[in-house]
């Protein structure tokens, strides 16, 4: 298999199949394929086993479905490319060593990878769609992709360290990392409504990847040029 990231702003991730290898990913996410790729879309893909597997997944941004990219009798190759400017990321997944993912942060992964709700916590804004501030846990043992909006900026965070991160921001980071969500009052917040601003902190030890660009905040950015609302 032979994976490699093309672009800078709106990159694409392509993945070089040969016979008899795969990848996992959700049934929207690919841009386009050559060879002999064969696609087929289960419940039972990431981790999706049983009711509470499925369930799980749904909620984190997974969705239901998942779809096998695999080759067959040759070589092929498919493509991912990025919903927003920003950057794709591999990360190797292996047990002890999962990863939580803000939501449709999950572009596709190897065979092996496990997909399910992490954290679910309603906000009370409209900006996330009413769906507020959920993480997708990456586990089991395989490769996985992951997409992040703008720059990247990294953190290793020490045993005793702690970041405040707006959720927004907050792309990925290690399992070992630990997190709670917290409320700053005071503070007039026009993306969440209400009096106070919510944090996310985020605990050493392990490392942390913050996006710059989020769809939350483009959307607010840009709804004021829209035009208005019909019926």
């Amino acid at each position: 298999m032979r994976s490699k990231i093309i672009g800078t702003v709106l990159p694409v991730l392509e993945i070089g199949l040969e016979p008899g290898e795969s990848v996992v990913g959700v049934p929207d996410q690919l841009s386009w394929m050559s060879g002999d790729v064969t696609l087929t879309t289960s419940t039972s893909g990431a981790g999706g086993g049983g009711l509470f597997g499925l369930v799980s997944r749904a909620v984190s941004g997974g969705g239901l479905f998942m779809t096998e990219f695999a080759a067959q009798r040759g070589p092929g190759n498919v493509a991912f490319a990025a919903k927003l400017p920003g950057s794709i990321v591999e990360v190797e997944v292996s047990p002890g060593r999962g990863y939580l993912v803000h939501r449709h942060g999950f572009v596709c992964g190897t065979p092996g990878i496990e997909v399910a709700s992490a954290f679910q916590q309603s906000l009370g804004g409209a900006v996330f769609g009413g769906e507020g501030f959920i993480l997708q846990k990456l586990s089991g043992s395989a490769k996985a992709w992951i997409e992040v909006g703008g720059e990247i900026v990294t953190y290793d965070l020490q045993p005793g360290q702690f970041l405040l991160v707006h959720p927004g921001h907050v792309g990925f980071f290690e399992e070992s990392v630990s997190f709670e969500l917290t409320a700053l009052r005071g503070i007039r917040n026009a993306l969440f409504g209400g009096d106070g601003l919510f944090l996310v902190k985020l605990s050493g030890p392990g490392k942390v990847w913050l996006q710059t660009l989020t769809a939350p905040g483009l959307a607010h950015t840009i709804s004021p040029y829209l035009p208005p609302r019909q019926g």
